[in-house]
């Protein structure tokens, strides 16, 4: 399936990731609709393919290198040998798509012998907005070139080579001439495009335990969703009905409802989820199968948002905005074939909205042929 056509077209998101030189890959470019499916075997590169994605939007958020690339065995590809100063790396790159039309963003990574960004370079059309490169290796900054088209049609000036300069811009840029708020809305495009992200891979054995009471903002390993179902259960009447049908619809046997109630464990209050058979009777989540779990999780996950999910958003955007883009490894792991297909149908009914994306890894895609709004980007081994 071809990229499908986005919905709500004026808010900012990611429409292609490159990966020039990252791990596994060469020379690859990844086009991304609003539910995107990576499918192939084990080893073809869908996990490393979302850490970049992952890694390029905490620096978005304004992480520096070490937080975004926290291991860089896992980035630098086997095949890339030293140079004459023995500095090794790796390149990766995205499109944002959003008012300012597409908008290009390559950034290349020393990782060996110190990590640093060694150039970065912002496009729109063709035009360099912004770019960066390592001039004294003695010195942790890169300089950096902004377009200005005012009577003088470059500035120049350092920036930290630990950090995205895309990021930076709107601290540097005046915007007084029109080649500056050129570059400020491809800035802030990008970067708005990048911020709201939220990996997930739900982990059922960390699921079944009831969990202490906390801010109710669900973690990337879903471990607890029983806290964050004490407080979706009331802030939202129709998104929990909504999930309570998701929950009848890939859970076996009757689902009436789905709740979280205050236990004591250990002499410590906690928080444990179950499911509402009715007739008085429930069943614990922590009895369920791993599929279901997961099956929930990710549920949930789409029936939610900024608000609920652990992710920094771009506070300084307007909510209607802004796409929140959910990248989830081993999408269809422990599921079965009808919850795989109840959970495509609802990932495609929240996409279509329009306030969120979803980028999933798969080993196969063969069960998401014709559903509409689907993607579908085939990975090999090399």
């Amino acid at each position: 399936m071809g990229p499908a056509t986005p919905a709500h077209p004026g808010r900012p998101h990611i429409t292609e990731l490159r990966l020039s030189a990252f791990a596994g890959h060469r020379r690859v470019v990844l086009p991304f609709g609003r539910l995107t499916l990576l499918a192939g075997p084990s080893g073809s590169g869908k996990s490393s393919a979302l850490r970049a994605y992952e890694a390029l939007a905490r620096l978005g958020g304004g992480a520096v290198l070490g937080e975004a690339f926290p291991d860089l065995a896992l980035c630098v590809p086997d095949w890339a040998r030293p140079d004459a100063q023995n500095r090794r790396g790796f390149r990766i790159g995205c499109t944002a798509d959003g008012p300012a039309g597409p908008v290009r963003l390559d950034l290349a990574v020393q990782a060996e012998p110190g990590l640093r960004i060694v150039g970065e370079r912002l496009t729109s059309g063709g035009l360099v907005l912004l770019e960066t490169a390592l001039r004294d290796p003695g010195k942790r900054v890169v300089q950096a070139a902004w377009h200005t088209a005012g009577p003088t049609p470059v500035t120049r000036g350092p920036l930290p080579d630990d950090r995205l300069g895309t990021a930076l811009l709107p601290l540097r840029v005046a915007g007084r001439t029109p080649g500056q708020r050129k570059v400020l809305a491809a800035a802030e495009q990008m970067v708005v495009a990048l911020r709201s992200v939220f990996a997930c891979d739900p982990e059922p054995a960390r699921m079944r335990e009831p969990v202490p009471a906390g801010p109710g903002r669900l973690l990337g390993d879903c471990a607890n969703l029983a806290e964050v179902l004490w407080r979706t259960r009331t802030e939202c009447g129709r998104r929990h009905a909504r999930f309570v049908a998701a929950a009848g619809a890939g859970c076996a046997g009757p689902v009436t409802d789905v709740l979280a109630e205050e236990v004591r464990q250990d002499g410590v209050g906690a928080v444990r989820a179950a499911l509402d058979r009715g007739d008085g009777v429930r069943t614990d989540l922590g009895r369920l199968g791993d599929g279901e779990l997961r099956y929930l999780a990710l549920s949930l996950v789409l029936l939610t948002g900024p608000g609920v999910l652990a992710v920094d958003p771009a506070g300084e955007v307007p909510a209607a905005l802004q796409t929140l883009t959910v990248l989830a490894d081993g999408l269809d792991g422990a599921l079965d074939p009808l919850q795989r297909r109840e959970l495509l149908g609802l990932a495609a009914a929240m996409c279509e909205r329009g306030h969120i994306r979803l980028v999933g890894a798969v080993s196969d895609a063969s069960w998401a042929t014709g559903t509409e709004g689907v993607t579908v980007v085939h990975l090999d081994r090399d």
